[in-house]
């Protein structure tokens, strides 16, 4: 009887092999289980076209993409408009690639998102309702794989959304500064002193590379300040950014200030 049970075992434990060695890549998916973000930028000319393209996202573009099994989609103005154009930048939260990779296919295919988004989906040559589409495609962090919605008891107007793109000098060094984000517990220090982090992602498609992006956001500009003071004077960051592997690792740090429109839903 014992005999049986353990060759019963060790059949269990061959069949269970087998299937790791070939589903290698499955098994890969279920460990590596990051969010995808892709961070649409619409370049607007005028007022006329950044009310066709909330209308847009609103009303059809936003329904689709929650019929789509997308949820906790973010829309954002910047604090401070362009002179020269304005801007809107919506923030799309993917489960994988592959849902990513099939969305304008489903687009395509619901009558629904057509009809309610007809003026802005069969818009005209001579009358487009934008003037370009910035894309960038990112992949959450190990240390936050999926994105956040951070709730607060202000007003939407009063919040303020701090979006942060951090280039490095070349691939390698790029990839320390992730390191310190993960494995330096940069992110658990933004935990710690309640930053709410909408998200972290390393950039996988965009025109400044090699580069990583993430948002944190506040009640209310004197807040954010305030967090920034306690984190610039925390032991932890001093420690951490006075370590020597850690040392010049970003070559441009970027800050864009925005705010969440009235339909955002982070």
């Amino acid at each position: 009887m014992k005999r049986r049970i353990f060759l019963f075992r060790i059949g269990i434990v061959l069949i269970v092999f087998t299937f790791l060695v070939n589903n290698s890549s499955a098994v890969y998916a279920f460990q590596d289980k990051r969010d995808f973000y892709e961070i649409r930028i619409y370049h607007l000319k005028n007022t006329q076209q950044a009310q066709r393209v909330e209308q847009y996202l609103k009303d059809a573009y936003i329904p689709a993409l929650h019929r789509a099994g997308i949820k906790r989609i973010g829309v954002f103005k910047p604090v401070v408009d362009s002179v020269s154009e304005q801007l809107l930048y919506v923030l799309i939260p993917f489960t994988s690639m592959d849902q990513f990779e099939k969305l304008p296919a489903m687009l395509e295919k619901d009558n629904q998102h057509g009809l309610d988004g007809k003026d802005y989906v069969d818009a005209v040559y001579s009358d487009p309702p934008f003037s370009r589409i910035e894309s960038i495609l990112l992949k959450a962090f190990e240390g936050m794989p999926s994105v956040n919605a951070p709730k607060f008891a202000t007003a939407a107007s009063e919040r303020v959304y701090e979006l942060r793109s951090y280039e490095g000098h070349t691939e390698k060094i790029y990839r320390n500064k992730v390191q310190m984000f993960n494995k330096g517990d940069e992110i658990g220090l933004f935990n710690r002193l309640e930053f709410n982090a909408v998200f972290y992602g390393e950039v996988l498609v965009g025109s400044k590379m090699p580069n990583l992006m993430y948002m944190t956001s506040f009640e209310n500009r004197a807040s954010r300040d305030a967090h920034w003071k306690l984190f610039s004077a925390d032991p932890e960051w001093k420690k951490l950014s006075a370590m020597p592997e850690y040392k010049n690792n970003v070559s441009k740090n970027t800050i864009v200030f925005l705010k969440p429109t009235d339909y955002s839903e982070l």
